[in-house]
């Protein structure tokens, strides 16, 4: 097989000088076999590389633009195509041409043959080994009833383990309800006193205001009927307070003293 490299010697377009010098460059890394064929110098190069390169593979305007590589007489790519065969390790396969042993592309074509084979082995196994198919029946349903008593048994105890966290929980929630209800009981008792004292200070305030009113209006009937002239009532009634004052420091005293006393 011999690669056949289409170049233009004499091309004004750098971008087509550069594209062939690396394929020219990267065959010769290779170490691969390659003719080169001008077209700048040969009508019947260019026309060849025109009719041989497939329709689908020509740009919009029908004509194909160097380098246009061949094996033979095989299409192989343009510079795109080689260029993408080059990134993905596989140049050889663009070119056709089997990989020499210990390149990369060898090595990964032999691992992916590797995987090919492991699957198929793994998908038939080796036969050649018969087994009674009572012994295979009974080891399947020895497994099958080892495997039904093992569910049974953590069933039971799932189920057993199951009854015993409930009725932990049940302990757990009922002493908790308690105290929920002792404590509302004991706020709703605490609320009721406050609002019992409350009511019980206000009522006394009444009684006392109301008391002093009559206790006020009594003495300025005393003090009518006696006619103190020379004192005034309001000294006078200065002088019933104080007494009343003194008078209940007195009957406060009696009441705290201890009954046995």
């Amino acid at each position: 097989m011999v690669i056949k490299v289409f170049l233009a010697s004499s091309s004004g377009s750098t971008a087509i000088k550069k594209k062939q010098q690396d394929v020219v460059a990267f065959l010769e890394a290779l170490k691969v076999d390659y003719t080169e064929l001008d077209i700048a110098c040969s009508e019947e190069n260019r026309m060849w590389m025109r009719q041989n390169v497939p329709q689908d593979k020509k740009p919009a305007n029908g004509i194909p633009l160097p380098p246009q590589i061949f094996n033979e007489e095989s299409y192989c790519g343009d510079y795109e195509t080689f260029f993408d065969a080059k990134e993905d390790n596989s140049v050889y396969t663009f070119l056709g041409l089997p990989p020499p042993p210990g390149s990369k592309e060898a090595v990964q074509a032999e691992e992916e043959h590797i995987m090919q084979n492991g699957t198929h082995v793994e998908e038939n196994p080796d036969d050649s080994v018969e087994v009674p198919v009572e012994e295979r029946n009974g080891d399947a349903h020895g497994d099958k009833d080892q495997g039904e008593a093992a569910d049974e048994e953590e069933g039971e105890g799932g189920k057993a383990g199951d009854e015993a966290t409930e009725g932990e929980t049940a302990v757990d929630e009922a002493p908790a309800e308690e105290e929920e209800e002792g404590e509302e009981a004991v706020e709703e008792t605490e609320e009721v006193t406050e609002d019992t004292q409350a009511q019980a200070e206000e009522e006394e305030e009444q009684e006392e205001e109301e008391a002093e009113v009559e206790e006020a209006s009594r003495l300025l009937a005393v003090w009518t009927m006696t006619s103190h002239n020379s004192l005034s009532f309001s000294f006078f009634l200065m002088c019933q307070r104080e007494k009343k004052k003194t008078w209940k420091t007195h009957r406060s005293k009696r009441l705290s003293k201890p009954s046995g006393q």
